[in-house]
């Protein structure tokens, strides 16, 4: 029965001992001993106790790992572990992407550096240097491009850290991190972030991250001192767009002043709470204990629910907690290939290319299942039209696969193509008899957020269209003219050359402040 629980559940589950608190009063923080609403079986903490050991042994015996996610005592004890199974191999490990923004210095590559190398900052960026990718990212400490993190669990559930985690020297945890190669071994779960630009003048290197990486959740940094201003605003309202969910960090809460963090707080709230944020009530949901956090993971996507987690950095221990809160509900979160409306194993396949390197070429598969020489059609090109070749190896996190399925983020090397042939926004298909068609024009339901005048035919934008990124010029609508707020369905052709679309992908356009979203309904 416990193994079968476990593999019904994609290799993990959470097993909850004794009466459950009703989730309503735990996530707004007002359990009481006179709380209305417990369910499941009411159990002393001796019986907890041999609960946990026959279980533990249990999943032993199969293969598994347990561990407590937390454990609270009398007047109503109760118990949550973690049960998962290692996976078979890395081409089936599990994992999460979630993209982080947040405006400038509000610490999101502190926030990451400190996640995923364990160490704490020394309050001076001690933290977030290692995780840039340029010389001049360095010199400014701006991040401008979009970086990758991962975060590996391991099938106890603990954090895959390097050794050097708990050192003082900056130089000993900048040369002594772990590859990705070793961590994807190590790991049950992998969590990738997507750290992507917080300035106002990388806002479409930031866009492209946020569409044509698939994250399932979106983690908004609010630095507490300074509040949710500037482009924090801006990236919420595109997450919510695309449908994202967004999970709240507020940061710096050791050096801001109580009163200052109450009014960062209440803003926060406010705008979380306001109809155009289109979530459910309450929406706040503020994270203050581990048994939160875990049992906050799972519902908080479909319920429409915003987790808001309080942050420190530093290196002050009684704010350490505040980083395993965090830890634990990005351990406990759904996998992104297991979004089985949004990644379909079953259908042809087709795979998006959001990166090129020399070797080799990376992407997300939205459909499908591709394996080491499968024949391939790679394109569209500047006419429209699709080159065939093979995948001659594949790689996930940098370590060797054979096979990988929808929903999993990999890189493929690819026969008798040259690096000058590729771009990001295109696609893999598989070899049939009837090769996919590049369309250069298309319609679009549309609205406007914003539009500082009237927007016009033969108006020019760019558009953002999951790893798609061109100037789009409108070649007609339903009305005269459109203004900020208007719907209308438009019709669109591309400027440069076709890409590969579909009917029911989300589109996004900008230029400059002016700014629309919406939904192709028809390929012309």
């Amino acid at each position: 029965m416990v193994a079968s629980l476990i593999t019904q559940h994609a290799g993990e589950y959470v097993f909850r001992i004794g009466l459950q608190p009703p989730h309503a009063q735990l996530f707004a923080g007002e359990l009481s001993d006179n709380t209305q609403g417990w369910s499941g079986v009411a159990r002393t903490e001796q019986e907890l106790e041999v609960i946990k050991e026959k279980i533990t042994a249990t999943v032993e015996e199969v293969g598994g790992k347990t561990s407590v996610l937390f454990q609270t005592p009398a007047p109503h004890p109760r118990l949550s572990l973690l049960l998962r199974l290692p996976p078979p191999s890395v081409s089936l490990t599990p994992e999460v992407r979630c993209a982080v923004v947040g405006n400038v210095d509000s610490g999101k590559s502190t926030t990451l550096g400190v996640l995923t190398r364990g160490a704490l900052d020394d309050g001076r960026g001690r933290a977030r240097v290692s995780l840039f990718r340029h010389k001049h990212e360095i010199e400014t400490g701006r991040t401008s491009s979009v970086g990758m993190e991962i975060l590996g669990f391991g099938p106890s559930g603990a954090p895959i850290l390097p050794a050097t985690a708990n050192s003082s020297d900056p130089d000993v945890i900048r040369r002594e991190k772990l590859g990705w190669e070793e961590i994807s071994v190590q790991a049950a779960k992998i969590v990738s972030f997507i750290d992507l630009a917080g300035h106002e003048r990388y806002l479409k290197t930031t866009l492209y991250g946020l569409t044509s990486g698939a994250p399932s959740c979106v983690i908004l940094i609010v630095g507490a001192n300074a509040g949710l201003i500037g482009m924090s605003k801006e990236h919420l309202a595109i997450a919510l767009a695309l449908s994202v969910p967004v999970v709240v960090c507020i940061t710096k809460i050791d050096m801001t002043p109580p009163n200052v963090l109450q009014e960062t707080i209440k803003q926060v709230t406010k705008i979380l709470k306001s109809p155009g944020c289109r979530l459910a009530l309450p929406p706040q949901l503020f994270v203050k204990s581990v048994e939160t956090a875990a049992e906050i993971s799972t519902a908080f996507g479909k319920d429409r629910l915003c987790p808001i987690f309080f942050v420190s950095n530093l290196r002050l221990r009684h704010f350490s907690l505040t980083q395993h809160q965090l830890r634990t509900f990005l351990n406990l979160l759904p996998s992104s290939e297991a979004d089985q409306e949004k990644f379909a194993v079953n259908q042809p396949l087709e795979f998006s290319v959001t990166d090129v390197w020399s070797v080799p070429y990376v992407g997300i598969i939205n459909n499908g299942v591709v394996k080491t020489g499968d024949a391939v059609l790679l394109g569209p090109d500047s006419n429209g039209n699709f080159q065939s070749t093979v995948v001659k190896s594949m790689q996930r996190k940098r370590a060797d696969v054979v096979r990988a399925e929808a929903g999993q983020c990999v890189s493929l090397a690819l026969k008798r193509v040259r690096r000058a042939a590729i771009r990001k926004g295109m696609v893999l298909v598989h070899k049939t008899e009837a090769p996919p068609t590049a369309v250069r024009q298309f319609e679009g339901q549309v609205l406007i957020l914003y539009h500082n005048t009237t927007l016009q035919k033969n108006y020019q934008a760019m558009l953002h269209c999951g790893a798609v990124r061109q100037t789009v010029r409108i070649i007609g609508m339903d009305a005269d003219c459109l203004r900020t707020g208007d719907r209308a369905t438009v019709q669109f052709e591309f400027i440069s050359h076709p890409e590969f679309i579909k009917e029911g992908m989300k589109l996004l356009f900008r230029e400059g402040k002016t700014k629309g979203l919406g939904v192709i309904t028809r390929l012309l």
